[in-house]
This record gives structure tokens, C-alpha cells and sequence, in this order.
């Protein structure tokens, strides 16, 4: 087409016509590598959590499912009805509700999981809570979908993205079990590895934050409205999960993990749900909360974990000065006791030297008469 330009202008048009579909290229290509990298890393992640997940407890997590149960409701109950809400207090459009609908039935994301090793949570209930929640999607989210938008009357299905919840069983199950089988066979190995890859996790997560953030910089908006429900959002997940974990007599371990779970939601589903079941122009509207949602899904997490060092922390303080309290009391204590037996000793030895009087005076005093004493001494 250059070869035939008769003149710069036509040449410069031509050629910037050209290079048109470069950008959108060049986007999706750098797309596609941000997608398999993070996926891979993910997947060595999930494997380096999988370390610590003791195949009993497991088991016993599976036989008793009382706290997946807890955490089910949690994810399908909660926050679709939060969910709702929300949108209905609002009062927000077609579109921006059933962003934040999509959002609130999607099953928990594996954030959750680095978190929850950060909190030393119940890592064995966090990973099969990710893993039954996803399962459980299949037919959950059709469910609470259909339910929560009846009073948008919808004109277009909702696509559920099966194919992308099969990938995240899939990446998600096999790392953890091949995990749990190294922490079986070689428990001081897999230590290093969980050491490792809880370092690895914190970097990916800032990274996934800032190419997300880069990458979708085209789907912004400034919608303070959906800002705000972005924000308080993932914080009523968590606080409601705590509660209902904590009335449900669950330990303290467990409500983190499931205060962590509810909160967490998997943000790539929600994208893919919505990019297969909206127009370019309907997703102008709804992009800016799913990624808004993980963003501040990310800030909440770190920050949670930083509340619970530091309540560790000051409690290590505080055993710590009354160990040191109670060693200085006990010091006293014995030093006192040593004055006391030093005394007793020194009491005892002067009875023992000290004369007295002798039992053949004692007796004739007693028996004799009083005229006969002088003749007894």
C-alpha cells in the first residue's frame, strides 16, 4: 500500500491506518503473557501452600464438614445478599448492579489462601473452602443469579463461564495435592518450600495489583459510587464471616480463615463472566468495580494481616515482662526463704548450746520434802 502512495499526506494516512490494530495486538499479546505467567506462578504457589496441609486434618475436615458448611454460607448466603443490598441502597443502574451481583455469587479466590497462612489460620479449612466453593459455583452461582436479578429484568442471559471454573479447579487441586504429598514423604523439605513461597506470594500479589492496574487502565471510570462499594464491600464480607464463624462456636483460627474466605472473591471469574455476556459499551459501566473490588480486596488483606502481628507482637511482649515478673518474684521468694531457714538453723543451734536444768534436781525437788532440798544439792 506504501508502494503506491503518490503523495506524504495520503502515505502518513495510510500507514497510521496501518498501525491501527497494532495497539489492541500488542495489548492482548502482553494480555496473554501477564494471564499464563500469573497463572503459572499461582500454580507454584498453590503447590508451596499445599506444604502445609496435613493430609488427616484434611480428612477430618471432609468427614466433619461443619466448618465448609459455615464457610458455603458464607460465600452463597452472605454475600449475594450483600451483595443485593447494596445495589438496592444505591439505587444503581442495570449494569453497575449486576456487576457488583456477579461479583458477590462468585466463589472465593485463592488471595484468600496467602492470607490465611499469614494469620496463621486453619490452612487445610482455607484450601478446601476454596476448592468446595469453586465446585459448588456449578450450579450456586446460576442460582443466586437468577434470583438476585429478577427485578432488573434482564434482557440477555448471563453467561456462566464453566470453562474457567474447570481451569481453576484444575489449577487449583493438583499443585495442592502434589503439595500435600511432599509434606507426607519429606515434612523438613516442604517447610522451606512454604517459607519460600509465602515471600513468592506477597511479590506476586503486588505484582498482579500493578499489571492489573496497567493493563486495564482503558476500563476506569470515575464512578464514586461504585468506588465506595468496592471499598466497604470486601470489609462487610469479612466482618460478617467472622461473626457467623464466631457464633458458630468455630476457634479463633477458623473464624480468621472464614472471616478471610467470605471477603476474598475470585475477581478473574467475575471479569470473564461479564466479558461473555456484555457488549463493549455495557462493559464501559461495569469493568471499574471488579477491578476497584480486587484492589481494595488486596489493601484490606494486608492490612489485616498487619493488625494480627501486631496484636501478636504485643502479646509476645506481655508474656514475655511476666515471665520476666514472675522469674524476679520467684528469686525473692527463694532468697527469702533461704533468710528464713538460716535463722531457723541459727535459733535451733542456740537451744542446742544453751544449758538448762538437769533432770535429777527436777526430781528431787518434786519428790522430796522442803527440808530436805539442801541435803539433795
Amino acid at each position: 500500500m506504501r508502494a503506491n502512495c503518490s503523495s506524504s499526506s495520503a502515505c502518513a494516512a495510510n500507514s497510521s491506518e496501518e498501525e491501527l490494530p497494532v495497539g489492541p495486538e500488542v495489548h492482548g499479546n502482553l494480555e496473554l503473557v501477564f494471564t499464563v505467567v500469573s497463572a503459572v506462578m499461582m500454580g507454584l504457589l498453590m503447590f508451596s501452600l499445599g506444604c502445609s496441609v496435613e493430609f488427616r486434618k484434611l480428612w477430618a475436615h471432609i468427614r466433619r464438614p461443619w466448618g465448609i458448611a459455615v464457610g458455603l454460607l458464607c460465600q452463597f448466603g452472605l454475600m449475594p445478599l450483600t451483595a443485593y443490598l447494596l445495589a438496592i441502597s444505591f439505587s444503581l443502574k442495570p449494569a453497575q448492579a449486576i456487576a457488583v451481583l456477579v461479583m458477590g455469587c462468585c466463589p472465593g479466590g485463592t488471595v484468600s489462601n496467602i492470607f490465611t497462612f499469614w494469620v496463621e489460620g486453619d490452612m487445610d479449612l482455607s484450601i478446601t473452602m476454596t476448592t468446595c466453593s469453586t465446585l459448588a459455583a456449578l450450579g450456586m452461582m446460576p442460582l443466586c443469579l437468577y434470583l438476585y436479578t429478577l427485578p432488573w429484568n434482564l434482557e440477555q442471559n448471563l453467561a456462566i463461564p464453566y470453562q474457567n471454573i474447570g481451569i481453576t479447579l484444575v489449577c487449583l487441586t493438583i499443585p495442592v495435592a502434589f503439595g500435600i504429598y511432599v509434606n507426607y514423604r519429606w515434612p523438613k523439605q516442604s517447610k522451606i518450600i512454604l517459607k519460600i513461597g509465602a515471600i513468592v506470594g506477597g511479590v506476586l500479589l503486588l505484582v498482579v495489583a500493578v499489571a492489573g492496574v496497567v493493563l486495564a487502565k482503558g476500563s476506569w471510570n470515575s464512578d464514586i459510587t461504585l468506588l465506595t462499594i468496592s471499598f466497604i464491600f470486601p470489609l462487610i464480607g469479612h466482618v460478617a464471616g467472622f461473626l457467623l464463624a464466631l457464633l458458630t462456636h468455630q476457634s479463633w483460627p477458623r473464624c480468621r480463615t472464614i472471616a478471610l474466605e467470605t471477603g476474598a472473591q475470585n475477581i478473574q471469574m467475575c471479569v470473564t463472566m461479564l466479558q461473555l455476556s456484555f457488549t463493549a459499551k455495557q462493559l464501559v459501566q461495569m469493568l471499574s468495580f471488579p477491578l476497584a473490588y480486587g484492589l481494595f480486596q488486596l489493601l484490606d488483606g494486608f492490612l489485616i494481616v498487619a493488625a494480627y502481628k501486631m496484636y501478636k507482637r504485643r502479646l509476645k511482649n506481655e508474656h514475655r515482662k511476666k515471665d520476666t515478673s514472675s522469674a524476679e518474684g520467684y528469686h525473692k521468694k527463694k532468697s527469702t526463704s533461704f533468710k528464713e531457714t538460716g535463722a531457723f538453723l541459727e535459733v535451733n543451734e542456740e537451744v542446742g548450746i544453751t544449758p538448762g536444768p538437769s533432770v535429777p534436781m527436777d526430781l528431787c525437788t518434786a519428790l522430796e520434802p522442803t527440808s530436805h532440798i539442801s541435803s539433795c544439792t
